[in-house]
């Protein structure tokens, strides 16, 4: 767990630093940043998910996973999730959205990719913490960009990390023992193709996509190459 509050930590600090300082900051620039921050998302989703060895798995996760996640309204779920948050503890009244997006935004990006994954895998059955240190590093910097422009809701989002990875963490060695690396490059290509969606939607504010809906193909990938290895 203590890769998982340094990384809390980093996004305190980092989003911290860019509220204090981002009035200093021109739109015209924030908006530059935030532009190469989804640039950057965006080509990271895409090696990601060249890691993949079957596409159709990842197809069939996404497919699913939005029926699913449109079921169960996991967007809708984060978006209040958000606001709460703001009635209870933003005082702006410079638009409610920003503070949802800024939360929803970060706490997707935060979560997803192989870094957390294999971070807390790591961490919670070898106690080496290295991975996450280094993703608390990117994280911090990328909490310091998102917060100058998205406001005080890109910290809130440091929660999300405290229970995805802290739980993932906890239920390491149940998760190394079903977890191949099959699985695991399938899971990463599909939460590449999230990442991709995140870069679209939010950040470079392309097409509007409910991302969130997608979050229960992160599981079906991998089961899908369990499904599929007894065939």
């Amino acid at each position: 767990m203590i890769g998982t509050f340094i990384n809390v930590a980093a996004i305190l600090i980092g989003g911290s630093l860019g509220l204090i300082f981002g009035g200093r900051l021109t739109e015209r620039l924030k908006s530059t940043v935030i532009a190469g921050m989804g640039l950057f998302t965006a080509v990271t989703g895409i090696m990601m998910f060249l890691e993949t060895q079957n596409s159709l798995i990842v197809l069939g996760s996404l497919v699913i996973g939005a029926l699913l996640g449109e079921w169960l309204k996991i967007e809708d779920g984060l978006q209040r999730l958000g606001e709460i948050f703001e009635m209870r503890f933003s005082r702006s009244d410079s638009g409610s959205g920003r503070f949802v997006n800024g939360f929803m935004t970060a706490s997707l990006l935060f979560c997803i990719g192989p870094m957390a994954i294999l971070g807390s895998i790591q961490a919670g059955l070898k106690g080496d913490i290295s991975l996450l240190v280094i993703k608390s590093v990117l994280d911090g910097f990328t909490a310091m960009a998102f917060a100058s422009t998205l406001g005080v809701g890109v910290l809130f989002s440091a929660a999300m990390i405290l229970i995805y990875q802290g739980s993932i963490t906890l239920l390491a060695a149940q998760l190394n023992s079903i977890v191949s690396k099959s699985m695991m490059a399938e899971l990463t290509a599909t939460g590449g193709v999230l990442l991709l969606g995140i870069a679209i939607s939010s950040l470079l504010e392309i097409k509007k996509i409910r991302v969130g809906n997608f979050l229960p193909a992160l599981v079906l990938a991998p089961l899908i190459v369990w499904i599929v290895s007894l065939f």
